[in-house]
């Protein structure tokens, strides 16, 4: 496993990390597969692990806390989100801040996410939404300084909207945001044009997730794919954007290197930006855990094949089933 810098919070944090939220309630998740998953994810180097109060109302926070307790020897970094109040996903401009994250909305889960967690403080905090337009209010920078100083969080992050990674930009500028997450991929590549820049300039810390696109590039989709009603791909992976998607996944197996796996050329694109500093992986299966962490050993891509995969680009707007 390798590690990385994790923005200017002086950790070096695993360049492939576990996150949590298919063991919060997912159709199919199983306490008892997800903790050995995430023991064996422990034992194997990973030691960043992300979850958030909406992973079954802090169900996903609990299995973290868990882990954490059974490797007491070792030193593992929590991270959760606190949910919006008003349970709107994504956010808008058109939902006003104090409807969202009011000042005993974000202190109570605060409170009850390190509870569960079983810690003293929560090593990385963040906001499970977030708009720009909500970035001058005073809430907002009392609030973040408030955890700090009390010793809640050593760290503050925002969980950027799907497909919109410039709204935060205007936030991570105010110097309260040490960490930002968003959707990065080899299709969804527009974080390069000003996100990722941005956070190497002021040092930010970079956690990306859909590193797959929802597991359209673990490479076993096809077009009779079904996903139970409870399961959220079902909508996401509705039959058009099912169709689009498995169109571009299909040239982009036409130029998979000789021995390279879809999902290895997906993750090792992530990490391949210097800008990144961890990629969060959904794991519950023994498997997947070994496979993808491997990849970390293996490194950057190829820059010639990096230079090749830009053209599969996908620049996509969010909409409703996206949300």
């Amino acid at each position: 496993m390798k590690y990385r810098k994790f923005g200017r919070s002086g950790i070096e944090v695993s360049d492939i990390a576990h996150g949590l939220w298919g063991m919060g309630g997912w159709s199919g998740s199983n306490d008892t597969e997800s903790m050995a998953a995430l023991q064996l994810a422990v034992d194997l180097g990973c030691n960043f692990f992300d979850s958030a109060w909406a992973y079954g109302d802090g169900k996903s926070d609990s299995l973290l806390g868990q882990i954490i307790a059974k490797n007491s020897s070792k030193r593992l970094y929590s991270a959760s989100k606190i949910p919006p109040k008003n349970l709107r996903w994504p956010a808008s401009p058109k939902y006003k801040y104090h409807d969202v994250f009011p000042p005993d909305q974000v202190f109570k889960y605060a409170d009850l996410i390190r509870k569960k967690i079983g810690t003293d403080s929560i090593d990385l905090l963040q906001f499970h939404v977030w708009d720009d337009t909500w970035t001058d209010e005073p809430d907002f920078r009392s609030t973040v300084e408030k955890l700090r100083r009390d010793g809640t969080i050593r760290f503050f992050g925002l969980s950027l909207n799907r497909w919109e990674p410039e709204n935060g930009i205007k936030a991570v500028r105010t110097g309260l945001v040490d960490a930002v997450q968003v959707i990065y991929s080899i299709f969804d590549q527009s974080p390069e044009d000003e996100l990722l820049p941005l956070c190497q300039e002021l040092d930010i810390g970079v956690i990306v997730r859909v590193a797959l696109d929802e597991g359209s590039l673990g490479g076993k989709m096809t077009r009779d794919t079904k996903f139970s009603a409870s399961d959220w791909r079902s909508g996401y992976f509705n039959p058009q954007n099912l169709a689009n998607t498995l169109d571009r996944v299909g040239r982009l197996k036409a130029i998979l290197p000789a021995g390279m796996s879809l999902p290895e050329m997906a993750l090792r694109f992530v990490i391949s930006h210097p800008a990144v500093s961890t990629t969060i992986i959904g794991m519950r299966k023994l498997d997947h855990v070994r496979e993808n962490i491997a990849f970390s050993d293996k490194g950057p891509l190829d820059p010639q094949l990096l230079e090749e995969l830009k053209k599969h680009r996908w620049d996509r707007k969010p909409a409703p089933w996206s949300d």
